[in-house]
């Protein structure tokens, strides 16, 4: 066995620019900048030059948009071929009612879940099942054509029977279900509810834990204004109300849900029906809604096929996830049954996340609320004697991180929090959100860090060595000097020091992380890149990258250091050469790591095997993914792995167009968010660059890998030109203050137009076409 060196690409520090750009001379920059709302556009000298966007009006938009919505000839009759809706909370389904002529609209609420913790995540605080209404036709179902519309997040379309039609809209807002369906011949519109089992939908797998007792049956009653409730009361506490009310052809339904309390959830859900007061109402603010949210970002590329996946995955994320509520369990907000019905924090929640920051969406961001909100339960995780300085979490929890976590030294998996608070590193790195810093990052990463010192101990070769760890899920007796525990110690501890600094902090802590970094034993690697862990080869199929971490997602061993390449090129050769456990977040992992490494064809090429119906594990009809049951994270992570291809950020650089495949010859970006919180907007046109203009939020430090070739020009949004100063290696360091932009461009100024590329690779709509 060999030893990798402890290498890194730190976050970027200020930096003193060299000769300008047009002459100007060279200044530094200001110390740290906090985010803030950045300066008004009418502060500023007039705009000599600015961007043409194409996408100002719902027009554009509707046009755009409607070009990747959902389509279905023929009625879907499982969840992974459904139309689906969300808000964050409340999410539906809509597909046959199984051995019936019947429509199944799905009502599932992220909050619905039991309180009994000490039956384990799978039992005892499992998301549980709310129920699902049938709309029940006179005929028999011969036909539908349905729209899922993006651009309105809401269903539309007919239902054909043998006696005539029912024209359908849906949509879900603001906690409310609403349905309308319109009656045409001799068709008529029939509701029922159907209440569901409050069981853990996981005993499809196996029978519940000894001890475990039902939750008792439901009730139902009818309020003074008729108002029809199902109330569902728990075992371990709390309840469960759907509300429902029917007028005319329209149809409200809400889920309310509370804990301690075994009534409030009543008054809850009768509460966002008076506030639907009726479909058009809703509607409304519905749309207001999401059509702010879709002009925060724009992405436009040439294969339709994908292109379309690419905006489903935002609408799906914003259906799964709002910061203000729950953080997302592994089947998102449409249950199912499933082995799955909690939040999984050794790859999936991670995975759920990480679009959101380039689609320049931290309002989505539950995960970082979750670990804000629930320090005191991650402390109480870990075993009674490190409760006082250390957090952790262990594999599955509830929504409020309720999860014991073992012992290092007993085989345990323990660095499950540490990655989930990388995934908050990013929404600090992203925003530049000191807060996030200060309340979040610092305080749980550095008890998270310290369960790990108490086990770490010196070996004969005068390094820090790690006792008995899981590498999730290597099928193994877990070894000593796991890589995924060390890539995340490695982080940790860097990432502490950096804290620190930038917050101001002396902490008496700071010596023993630079000990750790100093000390900590290489990455376990051998002739084929890196291994499991000390005396552990890679040697079987493994669909987790998590002893790949250390390159991706952390970045501590990348691309940009030649010593390292060869390294991770046989790493993740051999990761897919042992081919048979792969599933489709392996490979839209291998596409993200191909992409740091500017390979875009072969990132493409992996990704594309996610999309590959001949595979084990493929994208579904719906752009949803399943094994033993419904999980989210790998259609998510593969929006993740095109922003890879796009943009990318990692170790104070951005790097636009860093891995297009090459039969994508134009693609346009517009306020792509990333790391420093900048926004990124530019062109590509018949394979080249045409301009790239940046935006600061924050005042960071911009070093911009520009993919432009010939003399630049980069000038300031009031037409001076920029203080910049050539790096090498294709690298421009510019001095741009917060709430400023700047244009970089080659040769003669190109049209700074936005607007959405031609297709050249068609495709069929996702759905049932």
């Amino acid at each position: 066995m060999t030893s990798q060196p402890e290498t890194r690409s730190p976050v970027p520090r200020r930096a003193v620019l060299g000769t300008a750009l047009g002459g100007a001379a060279a200044a530094a920059l200001p110390g740290p900048a906090h985010a803030a709302p950045a300066e008004p556009a009418d502060a500023r000298a007039a705009h000599p030059w600015k961007l043409r966007d194409t996408m100002t009006t719902d027009g554009a938009w509707d046009r755009f948009l409607r070009g990747q919505d959902l389509l279905w000839s023929r009625l879907p009759t499982l969840w992974y071929e459904a139309p689906f809706l969300g808000d964050g909370l409340l999410g539906s389904m809509i597909y046959q009612e199984p051995g019936a002529h019947q429509v199944r609209f799905t009502v599932q609420h992220g909050r619905v879940q039991d309180h009994r913790p000490q039956f384990g995540s799978g039992w005892g605080t499992a998301r549980l099942p709310v129920g699902h209404l049938t709309l029940e036709p006179v005929g028999t179902i011969t036909a539908v054509d349905w729209r899922l519309s993006l651009w309105n997040a809401e269903l539309t379309g007919t239902v054909t029977t043998t006696v005539g039609t029912l024209t359908l809209a849906a949509l879900v807002h603001g906690e409310v279900l609403a349905v309308r369906a319109t009656a045409h011949g001799g068709e008529r519109a029939t509701w029922t509810f159907h209440p569901e089992e409050a069981v853990s939908p996981r005993r499809i797998q196996e029978a519940p834990p000894a001890g475990y007792t039902a939750n008792p049956p439901w009730s139902t009653r009818t309020t003074a204004d008729g108002t029809e409730q199902v109330l569902q009361p728990l075992t371990g506490g709390g309840q469960t109300a759907t509300s429902y009310r029917r007028t005319g052809d329209e149809l409200l339904l809400s889920v309310g849900h509370s804990f301690p309390s075994d009534t409030a959830a009543e008054a809850d859900s009768r509460r966002n029906l008076r506030r639907a007061r009726s479909y058009a109402d809703l509607r409304r603010r519905h749309i207001r809604w999401w059509h702010a949210f879709y002009r925060k970002s724009f992405v436009s590329f040439p294969d339709q096929r994908l292109q379309s996946f690419h905006w489903i995955q935002l609408y799906k994320v914003a259906c799964a996830s709002r910061a203000d509520g729950p953080v997302t369990a592994t089947p998102g907000p449409w249950l199912e049954p499933t082995p799955w019905p909690a939040v999984w924090w050794n790859l999936n929640v991670q995975l759920e996340y990480w679009l959101i920051h380039a689609f320049n969406h931290p309002e989505l961001d539950a995960l970082a609320t979750t670990l804000r909100q629930n320090q005191e339960q991650l402390a109480a995780n870990v075993p009674a004697a490190y409760r006082a300085d250390s957090s952790g979490i262990g594999r599955s929890s509830d929504m409020f991180a309720n999860r014991e976590v073992g012992e290092p030294g007993t085989g345990a998996e323990t660095g499950d929090l540490t990655w989930a608070l990388h995934n908050v590193w990013l929404s600090y790195r992203h925003s530049m959100d000191t807060s996030l810093l200060r309340d979040t990052i610092y305080p749980v990463l550095r008890r998270a860090i310290t369960y790990y010192l108490h086990f770490l101990t010196p070996g004969s070769d005068g390094r820090l060595h790690l006792p008995s760890t899981l590498s999730p899920e290597y099928p193994v007796v877990p070894p000593q000097d796991t890589n995924y525990d060390l890539a995340l110690i490695r982080w940790g501890c860097q990432t502490l020091l950096e804290s620190a600094e930038l917050l101001g902090v002396d902490d008496e802590l700071a010596p023993r992380w630079r000990e750790v970094l100093a000390k900590l034993t290489p990455y376990p690697v051998d002739e084929n890149g890196f291994m499991i862990g000390a005396d552990t080869p890679y040697a079987q199929s493994h669909r987790h990258y998590s002893h790949l971490l250390m390159v991706y997602p952390l970045h501590l061993v990348t691309w940009d250091q030649p010593e390292n390449r060869d390294l991770i090129t046989r790493s993740v050769v051999r990761w897919h050469a042992l081919t048979g456990a792969h599933r489709g977040y392996s490979y839209t992992g291998a596409a993200s790591m191909y992409a740091m490494t500017g390979d875009g064809d072969t990132a493409i090429g992996y990704l594309r095997k996610f999309f590959d119906p001949t595979t084990r594990y493929p994208c579904r009809a719906n752009t949803h993914y399943t094994e033993a049951g419904p999980v989210i994270e790998t259609p998510l992570s593969a929006s993740q792995s095109l922003h890879d291809m796009f943009c990318q950020s990692w170790g104070g650089i951005i790097r636009v167009f860093p891995a297009v495949p090459t039969a994508w010859a134009d693609l346009t970006l517009h306020n792509f968010r990333t790391q420093g919180a900048f926004l990124v907007s530019a062109v590509r046109k018949a394979g080249k660059t045409r301009f790239v203009r940046i935006r600061s939020l924050a005042g960071e430090p911009l070093r911009l890998r520009h993919g432009l070739t010939g003399p630049l020009t980069a000038l300031l949004d009031d037409g001076t030109p920029a203080r910049a100063h050539d790096l090498g290696d294709g690298t421009l360091a510019v001095d741009l203050p917060r709430g400023r932009e700047v244009l970089v461009y080659s040769g003669t100024r190109p049209d700074l137009v936005i607007a959405p590329v031609a297709v050249s690779e068609p495709g069929a709509a996702w759905g049932l076409p």
